[in-house]
């Protein structure tokens, strides 16, 4: 989990030296519900009986026909819980989620950390649970990826884990895949640690960019050398061992992050007291092995919105290295928005 390491910079316009402690943090609980749900309860009243079904969002971590086996299950098990349909909602990218859920299209969702702070920002999510991995942690670690036969993998000291210096030695040779822009090991985390920390600007760096979408697409390319280097995760790794052994054979990992925070799972903050605590009960009794296996967790813990700043800290670290390293801004207009970006970090506190 993320600590509060950008927070505690001596210098606030010099560059920053953020450690890989960066990337472990806390768990807090969610919000405590008023009287509702224990008034409903009482009276033997339905609690929200306008919401007449639930649809349930699930980011695109993998192809629909991937992810719909792994999560109907738990989702079947969860409308017999609430005594409502719950319906799944598999968007094509991370934003369809955030933006579904923005329209009130759907009232409960399975973010990444990068994707649960922007819909947290603009469309009134509000996590109330975090995923407990099947080995009982709370965390996970971002990539850098290639093809086991490329030539790359020679060059490297797999041992070491310093294939992103080579990628950033050798940006112009190389074609390069992120999964999706709102993802956190896809595309904020590389971004932050390889990239933004080495006043390296990927979008000028490499021979060819892409955004792949999933992380099963980027560990397909790198499987099919369509791309040299690519970001992925060790959650979808695991998942590609399963369902496409063989490529997964085909993939070399070349760097590997400091650890994340799990995932958010989060409703929108407008719904009805009674419900929250509805299902708030449901995940956080809910262990059925069976069912959580395929998903590659235990359970869920509580947390609260707070738990996820670091992410928002990482994502302004981010953004302040990429200011300090703009050739195109002046001093003045660098302190200005550095300054606001400060702001912003200590607004978290």
């Amino acid at each position: 989990m993320l600590n509060s390491t950008l927070k505690q910079w001596t210098s606030r316009l010099a560059l920053p030296l953020v450690s890989a402690s960066l990337l472990a943090g806390c768990s807090s609980g969610p919000a405590a519900t008023d009287g509702d749900a224990e008034s409903a309860a009482s009276t033997g009243e339905t609690c929200a009986p306008e919401l007449a079904e639930i649809d349930f969002g699930i980011i695109s971590t993998e192809s629909q026909d991937n992810l719909r086996p792994k999560w109907e299950p738990f989702l079947d098990a969860m409308e017999a819980e609430l005594g409502r349909p719950v319906n799944a909602f598999y968007a094509t990218d991370y934003a369809g989620v955030i933006e579904a859920m923005g329209a009130g299209k759907i009232q409960l969702a399975w973010y990444g950390g990068k994707s649960y702070i922007e819909a947290a920002e603009r469309s009134q999510a509000e996590a109330f649970a975090q995923t407990v991995n099947s080995d009982g942690t709370k965390g996970y670690y971002s990539h850098l990826i290639t093809n086991v036969d490329n030539p790359i993998v020679q060059e490297i000291d797999l041992e070491a884990g310093n294939g992103d210096q080579y990628v950033l030695d050798n940006a112009s040779e190389l074609t390069f895949a992120f999964n999706d822009p709102n993802s956190t090991s896809g595309f904020l985390v590389p971004s932050y640690y390889v990239f933004a920390k080495n006043g390296v600007d990927p979008n000028q760096a490499f021979n060819e960019l892409i955004f792949a979408g999933s992380h099963e697409a980027t560990a397909q390319a790198v499987a099919n050398n369509q791309v040299d280097v690519a970001t992925n995760n060790s959650e979808s790794l695991v998942n590609v061992e399963t369902s496409d052994p063989t490529a997964r054979e085909q993939i070399q990992v070349i760097w590997t992050s400091p650890e994340i925070p799990s995932d958010p799972l989060a409703y929108r903050s407008d719904l009805p007291d009674c419900f929250k605590a509805e299902v708030q009960d449901f995940f956080y009794s809910y262990d059925d092995e069976a069912v959580l296996g395929p998903l590659e967790w235990q359970g869920f813990d509580p947390a609260g919105d707070e738990d996820w700043n670091t992410i928002r800290e990482l994502e302004i670290g981010k953004s302040i290295l990429e200011v300090q390293n703009n050739a195109d801004l002046s001093a003045t207009e660098k302190e200005q928005q550095i300054e606001a970006l400060n702001q912003k970090l200590e607004a978290l506190e």
